[in-house]
């Protein structure tokens, strides 16, 4: 009797706790299909199709990096990776007027231990990392302040675009701590260890013609950058993508090592195009002189 009493108690308490369980995991599912998201991916349609923006939209946080934020920044990378409409060229803009992104969530960051501080700045390097990693041609549209963590998701792009109200900048010294998703990195193989660590050693933040002027952006623009950015993605649009992806793999490779092993990186590359049907529509319609159609095959 004591047995099956007990067993009647267990089942029971089972059964409540997997209710409960079930009630906490609807309120979150739904929670998370009302809710807003902070970074998604828009496939542009028309002329611009091939186009391909991940915005970010934090309005209340001028888009600082929280763990919800990285979450859905990593979602709209594989998406653009792994989805079934690949696109040719990837913008990153900030709807969020006079910011492109503001670095950490400061506020969030100040309630991590120092185990998920760790934890959270892998997977921000991973996030960039993945970024920097794509197949495809990525290009920064600042406008508006782009710091610490900020400017750090731009040098993980091919291509950066700023426009008038831009702040470039990798202030981390001002907090007591360095540039941890990349900065002390990527910038000194950009502009040069010199100018780097100027930059860093005095937390400097530029406007759009200095970090021109420093080669942090390919261009400074006095209107907007996501316009010029798009401008510049649709000049790609033409070319061969399979052509694209290999020149991206050769120059980044490439710029790690000698001038004889880049070279040998270069004709790898370039091999695999010569049997691409690309390569032969390429030849046709160079000499029927009209444009080319590329199928990426």
């Amino acid at each position: 009797m004591l047995l099956q009493s007990t067993t009647r108690l267990l089942t029971r308490s089972t059964l409540v706790n997997t209710r409960a369980t079930s009630s906490i995991l609807l309120r979150s599912l739904h929670a998370e299909a009302g809710a807003k998201k902070d970074a998604y991916i828009e496939l542009l349609k028309g002329e611009q199709e091939g186009i391909a923006i991940l915005k970010l939209d934090r309005p209340a946080a001028r888009n600082a990096l929280s763990v919800k934020l990285l979450g859905e920044f990593r979602d709209a990378l594989a998406q653009v990776r792994f989805g079934s409409e690949q696109p040719r060229v990837l913008i990153i803009e900030s709807l969020v007027n006079g910011v492109f992104c503001a670095g950490a969530d400061l506020k969030e960051r100040a309630t991590m231990s120092p185990t998920q501080v760790t934890q959270f700045l892998y997977n921000l390097r991973q996030a960039y990392r993945e970024l920097e990693t794509l197949p495809i041609p990525t290009i920064a549209a600042i406008d508006g302040a782009a710091l610490g963590g900020g400017l750090e998701m731009a040098l993980s792009c091919d291509m950066r675009v700023a426009g008038p109200g831009a702040k470039i900048g990798l202030p981390e010294t001002k907090l007591a701590i360095i540039p941890g998703a990349g900065g002390t990195q990527r910038l000194p193989r950009l502009i040069g260890s010199s100018k780097a660590k100027e930059l860093i050693y005095t937390a400097s933040v530029l406007n759009n013609k200095q970090a021109y002027e420093y080669g942090i952006v390919n261009h400074a623009v006095e209107t907007s950058g996501i316009g010029k950015a798009v401008e510049v993605a649709r000049s790609i649009l033409p070319q061969a993508p399979l052509a694209i992806k290999m020149a991206k793999s050769a120059v980044d490779q490439g710029a790690q090592v000698d001038i004889d092993t880049g070279l040998e990186l270069e004709q790898a590359y370039y091999a695999q195009l010569i049997p691409t049907e690309d390569r032969l529509e390429g030849l046709r319609a160079f000499k029927e002189k009209r444009k080319p159609v590329y199928k990426g095959r």
